[in-house]
């Protein structure tokens, strides 16, 4: 009562009343401004959870380095290609062209090759070239027409689509042929041995680029900027940051690192494919949203990213074992992607 009485003679609240008011917000709303600090801690507890989970169903060879390792094989190509989703996303954009710049950089690698006879180093430079193009395009359209990024990039998912089976035809271009006259193509394909675990240089590529993202997200200005662009577009602005410039460089570096994800797609398959990887751009939308990048932008983390990938490549290496139907798979991933954007509504409004 004397705390009211002197608030409404308008003297200061002791100290009693100020500790009351900051703890009126409870262990829920403490532990929602720990995620909203902390975002990749969610996804690493379920896939630490999930990993166990499978490893008392399956038995002790699920958390074999083998194992572990090939399930880092499996989920490298989406893995990189979340990189590219994630930096696009925490702009409050979405990329639906990932996966048609990463088949169609492929392609241009290996015809490049093949048809027009280059060394297989320039073929590859043509190639990486090409996903930093349609993602400036992207990008420019963006910032500077100020179109939709879901309309602009469905756009160029079908352009990029198209361009892909027009110049390839559909044609593969056999393992056999690059080993022999172009294994700089299957270079991220080649594979290193440590103590039992069997990494790929796409695995180890995937790692470091998870890691040099990070840093930069979170040490440089640029990732700074992304950040502020993400949140609050007009803010950032006021606040002297180049928003369209910005949103051009996110754009064009996630259509490079979709090129190199091309370029280690064909060290996955050991073959050039018009065909491979067409799920890629929901593959990594999900592994994005499960790991706890908010749809939002502004908040969330290159390391979520991957352990979101890793999440859905644990569930369907570990219900494969068991020999449970893919329905499943999909059943739980789902569920998973439902789940994480209620926890991120939940995490933006007790955080607000």
């Amino acid at each position: 009562m004397s705390n009211v009485t002197d608030q409404v003679d308008g003297s200061l609240p002791d100290e009693e009343a100020v500790a009351e008011f900051e703890e009126q917000g409870g262990l829920g709303s403490k532990i929602a401004h720990f995620l909203h600090n902390n975002p990749a801690v969610v996804p690493l507890i379920v896939l630490l959870f999930s990993t166990i989970i499978f490893s008392v169903l399956v038995g002790e060879r699920f958390f074999s380095p083998f194992t572990l390792t090939l399930i880092l094989q499996q989920v490298a190509i989406v893995g990189i290609v979340a990189c590219a989703q994630s930096l696009v996303i925490l702009t409050a954009g979405i990329d639906l062209s990932v996966g048609a710049i990463m088949v169609l950089s492929s392609v241009i690698m290996g015809k490049f090759t093949f048809e027009l006879g280059l060394p297989p180093g320039i073929a590859v430079f043509f190639g990486l070239l090409c996903g930093l193009f349609v993602g400036s395009i992207n990008g420019y359209l963006v910032a500077y027409i100020k179109l939709p990024p879901f309309i602009v990039t469905l756009g160029m998912w079908q352009i990029a689509l198209a361009a892909n089976f027009l110049y390839s035809g559909s044609e593969v271009i056999r393992s056999q042929d690059i080993a022999a006259k172009a294994p700089l193509l299957q270079f991220f394909g080649n594979k290193v041995e440590v103590g039992g675990a069997i990494f790929t240089y796409g695995v180890i590529l995937m790692l470091l680029l998870v890691a040099a993202l990070s840093y930069v997200l979170s040490q440089t200005a640029w990732g700074r900027h992304v950040y502020a662009v993400g949140d609050d577009p007009d803010a950032a602005e006021l606040s002297g940051v180049n928003v369209k410039k910005t949103l051009i460089s996110v754009y064009a570096l996630a259509g490079l690192i979709c090129a190199f994800a091309g370029w280690v797609l064909i060290g996955r398959l050991g073959s050039v494919s018009p065909q491979a990887g067409q799920l890629a751009n929901i593959e990594s939308i999900t592994a994005v949203v499960i790991g706890g990048i908010s749809l939002f932008g502004g908040r969330g983390s290159i390391a979520g990213s991957l352990f979101g990938a890793l999440i859905v490549g644990v569930f369907s290496l570990g219900l494969r074992l068991l020999g449970a139907d893919v329905q499943w798979t999909y059943l739980l991933i789902g569920i998973l992607i439902i789940v994480a954007v209620t926890v991120d509504q939940y995490i933006r409004k007790a955080s607000a």
